[in-house]
């Protein structure tokens, strides 16, 4: 099995440096890189626009540079999450958490240099998983029903809703918040118009994007609006910085392959998105470190394991689409289409019957994953640069992106509307001290959990120990109780004390 997957895979390296499918997977990588950084915009808006160049080409340097825009908006989503506290990709939310703290304290070029490692150690890991263990993966994905999805979405629910810094009963309440913001919209059982407030535009739900961007970017932006210095002030980061410390290293590896680990996990299951990869991964690592409490403070763990996870979910995504045509996110979604476009039927067939591309574009990525490393080194420069400009200026411009980022996405000036709502919204509750990390996970997770219950009790005609008689379901709703109990017993000793 080995050596035939290493020989299909140097035939892979041959399709990758062909010089145009090279030229097109660079040119994907830059531009995605750069918008990544833009604030309000991501893969998304990126891949949207740049779809209908596609089509004078050829599949496979379409693919290879879509794909290239999509890893090379991580990372370059990851700078401003770490640099700006801008989540221009939702799966960034959780990373600005410690990243922007970082930034603060003058290690923002540590941060920034743990990004890239966990980045290329994670996608090398999920390349070798896509080379040697896809129909091994693919069985595993089809063995997962609604329970199963159920009980894993329940227990990074749980996870989630304790992980933000002050008291967890504040966590909670804003992990239930985004609960209850997932569910406006149409019910996808019956079609019913939720919470809608008799808005149309409300009838099918509050975008992701305008939310993260709000509750993170325009929150902290409204909460510093009247400061005269300029974040360049704060910050001073030289190529140098970005080779993190010894210790930082150390700190940063075991969460590294632990966030690495569940990203090739949540990879292989169908319909799960990448933001619920890295708060599962950032609630992980929270859970197992020493002192909680330096997370949210500027940890470098908290950093390293989502980033990881991200970036390993990334590459490990593309085996439930191409092999099973079933996207993990919305992006997964615009890639399928342009491989239908191109008349390319994703399935099992795929990998006999479009070998080339099929190889070339494994190969790819790690071409484009050193095309990343070689761009972000010279380019630390640029994005620092960004930073000291006059806050006066950088605060209008940074909301004219976000603004023409979101727009770009439906064309629809009234999804700019929520960012600005949600944006106040979120200052007031970092004004009173509320963490607004748990809103994301709730959202995200919110819809996906609730889906899958009601599915899982339609086709058990309401008998819920199905959850429980499942194996797999039943194990994590163990570790879902278990959590539970620790909380309480945590509680109780914390009470007991004082």
């Amino acid at each position: 099995m080995m050596a035939p997957a290493l020989q299909d895979l140097w035939k892979g390296f041959g399709v990758a440096f062909e010089f145009h499918n090279l030229i097109w997977s660079f040119f994907g990588v830059l531009l995605g890189n750069l918008i990544g950084v833009m604030p309000g915009m991501g893969a998304m808006s990126a891949i949207s626009l740049l779809l209908p160049l596609t089509y004078s080409l050829s599949p496979i340097p379409a693919i290879l540079m879509l794909a290239g825009i999509f890893y090379g908006s991580q990372y370059g989503g990851a700078i401003g999450a770490i640099l700006l506290n801008l989540p221009c990709h939702p799966p960034h939310a959780v990373t600005c958490l410690d990243g922007y703290p970082l930034t603060l304290q003058g290690r923002g070029g540590a941060a920034l240099g743990i990004t890239m490692l966990s980045s290329f150690f994670a996608a090398s890991m999920g390349i070798v998983v896509m080379i040697f263990a896809s129909p091994l993966l693919v069985r595993a994905a089809l063995s997962f029903g609604p329970t199963e999805v159920f009980s894993i979405m329940l227990l990074g629910l749980l996870a989630g809703a304790t992980m933000s810094r002050g008291p967890p009963l504040k966590g909670i309440a804003m992990t239930a918040l985004g609960l209850l913001v997932g569910t406006v919209g149409t019910d996808v059982n019956t079609g019913v118009q939720r919470f809608n407030f008799g808005l149309p535009e409300l009838s099918e739900k509050i975008e992701l994007i305008a939310l993260a961007l709000g509750v993170f970017g325009i929150a902290d932006f409204l909460l510093n609006v009247n400061r005269m210095k300029t974040r360049g002030d704060e910050i001073r980061i030289r190529m140098r910085d970005m080779r993190p410390s010894r210790a930082e290293l150390k700190r940063s590896f075991f969460p590294m392959v632990r966030g690495t680990l569940i990203g090739m996990l949540f990879g292989a299951m169908p319909g799960t998105g990448p933001t619920i990869t890295t708060f599962v991964a950032y609630a992980l690592e929270r859970k197992v470190a020493k002192d909680q409490k330096r997370f949210g403070h500027g940890a470098i763990e908290g950093v390293a394991s989502p980033e990881a996870a991200s970036h390993a979910k990334t590459q490990v995504d593309f085996i439930p689409t191409m092999s099973l045509g079933i996207p993990g996110d919305p992006v997964m979604a615009l890639l399928l289409g342009a491989l239908l476009i191109h008349g390319v039927q994703p399935g099992p067939q795929l990998i006999t019957e479009h070998a080339d591309l099929f190889w070339g574009l494994i190969a790819s990525f790690w071409v484009g994953n050193i095309l990343l490393i070689i761009l972000n080194v010279p380019l630390i420069g640029i994005w620092v640069r960004l930073l000291r400009v006059p806050y006066r200026y950088l605060f209008p411009s940074a909301i004219l992106f976000i603004a023409i980022g979101v727009y770009s996405m439906n064309n629809s000036l009234f999804e700019v509307a929520e960012i600005l709502v949600c944006g106040v919204a979120g200052a007031i509750l970092l004004s009173l001290e509320f963490p607004v990390a748990p809103i994301i996970l709730g959202y995200v997770l919110g819809p996906t959990l609730e889906e899958n219950f009601r599915r899982a009790a339609l086709l058990s005609r309401g008998d819920l120990m199905v959850f429980i008689d499942q194996p797999i379901s039943g194990l994590f709703l163990g570790f879902s109780a278990l959590l539970i109990a620790t909380q309480l017993l945590v509680a109780w000793r914390a009470g007991a004390e004082t």
